[in-house]
C-alpha cells in the first residue's frame, strides 16, 4: 500500500510541477492577475492567479489514472471539486459577490451528500458506554456547514506567498498518516494524490511567488482537505471523530474563527476584510513573509501532531486535548491582542 501511495504521490506532483508555468502563461493571456491595490495588498507587482488549477488538473488525472474503478464517494468529490474549481476562476476573472461564491459551494456539498460523503455518526465525547451517535436528520447541514466552513478557512487564510498551499500540505500529510492507521484506504489514496498535487505547484508559490493559487485554489483545497476528512477521520468503520480534523486543520479554522470573534466584539462585520489574521500580526512583528509562513507552518505541524495522537486515544480524552488547545489557543491570542480590531 505504501509503495502504491508513493507512485500515486510523485505521479501527482510530476504533473503539477510541469504543469503550473502552463497555467501561468494561462493566467496571463486571459488576464487573470492580482494587481496590488489597497492596503491589504502585500506583493509589489502583478502577479497571475489560477495555480489551483494546475493543482486541480494534477488531482483529477491521477485519481482517474489510479488502478480500479472510481468509488462513488470520488465521483462526488470530482464533481464538487469541479463546481467550486468553476466558482473560483469566476470569482478570479470577475471577481463575484460572496453570495454567489457560497452558491457555488454549496450546490458542491450537494453533490458531495448525494454521492454518499456525509457526516452521519460522530464519537461520542460524553459516555464511553455508548460511543458514537447517529445525528440522523442533522447528517445533511452538519456536512454543509463543515464542507463550507473549511472551504473559507482556508480562502481565508490564503494571504502570504506559499502559506494557504503550505497549511493545506501539511494538513493532507496529518489526514493520510490517520488514514493509514485506520486502514481508510481510499481516502489514505485521495490524500497522497492531493499531497503530490500541493507540492508540485508550492515551489512556484513560494516566497517570492511567481503566481498565485488563486480563489480556484484555496476554495479547492479547502473543499478536498474538508471532503476527504469525512472519509478519513474515524475511529471506526463509520463513526467521524469531529476532534481529530478540528486539529488537523486546526490553523485556519482557529484564524477564521478569532477574526469573527475579533469583528464582533469591536461592533464589525463579520463578512468585513481586516488585517487582523495571524499572518497580518506576524508580520507587524517585523517578520518577513517566508519567517511568518514558516511559524505557521510549524503550528500547522503541531496541531498536526495532536490530532495523530487523539487519534489513538478514547473519544473523551481526544475532546480532551481538543478543548484544551483551543483554550491555550484563545489565551495567547487575547494576550498578544489578536481580538482587538485592525484596519
Amino acid at each position: 500500500m505504501i509503495n502504491r501511495l508513493l507512485i500515486l504521490a510523485i505521479l501527482a506532483f510530476t504533473i503539477s510541477f510541469m504543469l503550473t508555468p502552463f497555467v501561468k502563461k494561462f493566467a496571463f493571456h486571459i488576464n487573470v492577475i492580482d494587481i496590488p491595490k489597497g492596503k491589504r495588498k502585500i506583493h509589489k507587482k502583478p502577479i497571475p492567479l489560477l495555480g489551483g488549477l494546475a493543482i486541480y488538473i494534477s488531482f483529477i488525472l491521477t485519481l482517474i489514472f489510479k488502478l480500479g474503478k472510481l468509488s462513488n464517494s470520488e465521483l462526488g468529490i470530482i464533481i464538487g471539486a469541479t463546481i467550486i474549481l468553476i466558482g473560483g476562476f469566476i470569482d478570479d476573472k470577475w471577481d463575484i459577490k460572496p453570495l454567489y461564491k457560497l452558491l457555488f459551494q454549496i450546490a458542491a456539498t450537494i453533490f458531495l451528500i448525494f454521492f454518499g460523503v456525509k457526516i452521519k455518526i460522530i464519537t461520542n465525547p460524553f459516555f464511553t458506554y455508548n460511543q458514537y451517535i447517529n445525528i440522523g436528520c442533522f447528517s445533511i447541514p452538519l456536512t454543509i456547514i463543515w464542507v463550507i466552513g473549511i472551504t473559507n478557512a482556508f480562502n481565508l487564510i490564503d494571504g502570504l506567498d506559499g502559506l494557504a498551499a503550505g497549511v493545506a500540505l501539511i494538513s493532507s500529510i496529518t489526514i493520510l498518516v490517520i488514514a493509514l492507521l485506520n486502514q481508510r484506504n481510499e481516502a489514505a489514496i485521495l490524500m497522497a494524490i492531493l499531497s503530490g498535487s500541493i507540492l508540485g505547484f508550492l515551489p512556484y508559490n513560494f516566497n517570492p511567488a511567481s503566481i498565485f493559487m488563486g480563489d480556484t485554489g484555496s476554495q479547492l483545497l479547502g473543499f478536498l482537505l474538508a471532503s476527504i476528512s469525512i472519509e478519513g477521520a474515524i475511529k471506526s468503520a463509520t463513526a467521524f471523530a469531529i476532534a481529530v480534523p478540528i486539529l488537523a486543520l486546526g490553523l485556519p479554522i482557529y484564524d477564521t474563527l478569532f477574526a469573527m470573534i475579533r469583528r464582533k466584539i469591536n461592533g464589525k462585520p463579520i463578512m468585513q476584510a481586516d488585517k487582523g489574521h495571524l499572518h497580518h500580526r506576524l508580520l507587524g512583528l517585523g517578520l518577513t513573509q517566508k519567517q511568518a509562513v514558516i511559524i505557521m507552518y510549524l503550528v500547522s505541524a503541531v496541531l498536526g501532531s495532536f490530532a495523530i495522537i487523539a487519534m489513538q486515544i478514547s473519544s473523551q480524552r481526544s475532546y480532551f486535548v481538543l478543548a484544551t488547545v483551543i483554550l491555550i489557543l484563545v489565551i495567547v491570542a487575547w494576550k498578544c491582542g489578536f481580538f482587538k480590531h485592525t484596519d
